[in-house]
């Protein structure tokens, strides 16, 4: 392997000579041997950083400060970046000191090391093509990276939302499907009420839109940018006019309608969108898992428990134990939730920690943010296809339920009255018959009555799930 000389402050390194990363880089690769996941792990953060420099040289050069070959030659580099090139060289990984330095210095060296070759110069020729003095001009780490992570994050939101569609789409197809299958509701394990499974199934579709509209509104506070601020938010070394135009052109490479804060300094140290957004996670995933734990519970058995659906059989449940099916793609979504959780306080603590001028946690508040939205959509991909998408009911065993329940009486409550109500009950629970069979036999409703009372549209009431 043939290698190119590299200096730094401290001084001389070789480096693979078809590296489009730098000294910064391989110094960074050796200090964070941390997780083992490069921040090329999360693609939508490359694409983001690539946008920043390239928003950066075009303002850059309309002020004048970047010779137009240059520019160009840094735009395309970046462009290059954005269609899924180089993505491999974004080697650093993800959990590092420095407050995101090391992700930035990757970036510079890579954008520079292309712009170079593009240029018809040798990697490593940094007279041409500087990562700091050219690729870098006007910005910081503290402006640059943090711009990067608000419009990663705003991509990955995107598809989560897209996620959670779908799955939003596969409950409401079971709540159509099941819509006239009367069953017991309960409150507490305990027997409550009759509804039909088209209202518990509705309801996980009505949960779910609800949290998308909270992401939606999580997602604009990551609207504001401080990129412009350089190292404290005083915009020190970058040009006047320079931050309004690197923000007009971040918009019109990336679609997305960032703003420039109105107080930078401010901006600089404040995480709180983060926080705010980390909790929304939080939020879908508790309900996620919510109705994953109720899924469970109505597949149960299938001779010793609820039994009152069929979960999709996807593989083979016991090692031991021949014929035994489980609930793998409810529990992996537990276990999501679980993590979600966990990260949650993880960017908690990160954002207390910030200290005067900036934080110097994002790195992790990133990664935990990242792990989250990407471990979300994946669980919410493979509950829709692999789960709701097969779910099977068995109306046979949710009647019987129904006609055994002691609950059952409440719904004649109105119709036979209180006190006698509460005898039916107890001498229902005493003998083990049923609610309907001890009313029709003490002669207190005729049988068409009865019947119409416990129809799943007299009982249940079913309500429409609101349209998308």
């Amino acid at each position: 392997m043939s290698y190119r000389a590299e200096q730094d402050l401290l001084g001389e390194k070789k480096i693979p000579a078809d590296a489009y990363w730098g000294i910064h880089t391989a110094r960074a690769r050796e200090n964070f041997p941390i997780t083992g996941v490069t921040i090329a792990a999360y693609p939508h953060l490359i694409t983001a950083l690539a946008a920043v420099k390239e928003a950066a040289a075009r303002a850059n050069a309309e002020l004048g400060l970047l010779a137009p070959d240059v520019a160009e030659a840094i735009v395309a580099a970046c462009a290059d970046i954005r269609s899924g090139a180089l993505h491999d060289h974004f080697i650093v990984d993800v959990m590092q000191g420095g407050a995101g330095t090391s992700t930035n210095m990757n970036a510079n060296e890579v954008i520079a090391n292309r712009a170079l070759e593009r240029l018809g110069h040798d990697k490593g020729d940094y007279a041409r093509v500087h990562p700091n003095e050219h690729v870098n001009l006007g910005q910081s780490t503290n402006d640059a990276y943090p711009s990067a992570v608000r419009l990663a994050t705003i991509g990955a939101l995107r598809e989560l939302s897209e996620a959670m569609a779908v799955l939003r789409t596969e409950y409401r197809n079971k709540a159509t499907e099941f819509a006239d299958m009367l069953k017991m509701g309960r409150t507490q394990l305990q027997d409550a009420v009759p509804m039909t499974l088209g209202q518990e199934f509705g309801t996980y579709a009505v949960m779910l839109g609800e949290d998308r509209q909270r992401l939606d509104e999580a997602a604009t506070l990551l609207h504001e940018i401080n990129l412009g601020a350089t190292a404290i938010g005083t915009g020190l070394n970058a040009a006047p006019g320079y931050a309004e135009a690197a923000c007009r052109h971040l918009r019109e490479i990336t679609g997305v309608p960032v703003q420039t804060s109105v107080d930078l300094v401010e901006a600089t140290q404040d995480c709180g969108a983060f926080v705010h957004l980390s909790g929304v996670l939080k939020r879908i995933a508790v309900k996620l898992s919510k109705g994953c734990n109720d899924l469970r519970l109505l597949a149960s058995g299938p001779r010793a428990g609820l039994n009152e659906i069929n979960l999709p059989p996807v593989q083979a449940g016991s090692s031991i134990m021949p014929g035994k099916i489980n609930p793998v793609i409810p529990e992996v979504v537990n276990q999501i939730a679980f993590r979600v959780i966990g990260n949650d306080l993880t960017v908690t603590m990160a954002a207390e920690a910030g200290q005067l001028q900036l934080n110097a946690f994002e790195p992790v508040i990133l990664h935990s943010i990242g792990e989250s939205i990407t471990q979300l959509r994946s669980g919410c991909l493979v509950l829709a296809r692999r789960c709701i998408a097969g779910i099977t009911a068995n109306p046979e065993v949710m009647r019987g339920y129904v006609d055994n329940s002691i609950g059952l009486v409440t719904a004649l409550n109105p119709a036979i009255g209180y006190y006698a109500a509460t005898r039916i009950a107890k001498e229902a629970l005493a003998s083990g018959r049923g609610v309907a069979e001890l009313v029709l036999e003490q002669g207190l409703l005729p049988p068409d009555e009865l019947e119409r009372l416990l129809r799943p549209e007299s009982v249940a009431h079913p309500r429409m799930i609101p349209a998308d």
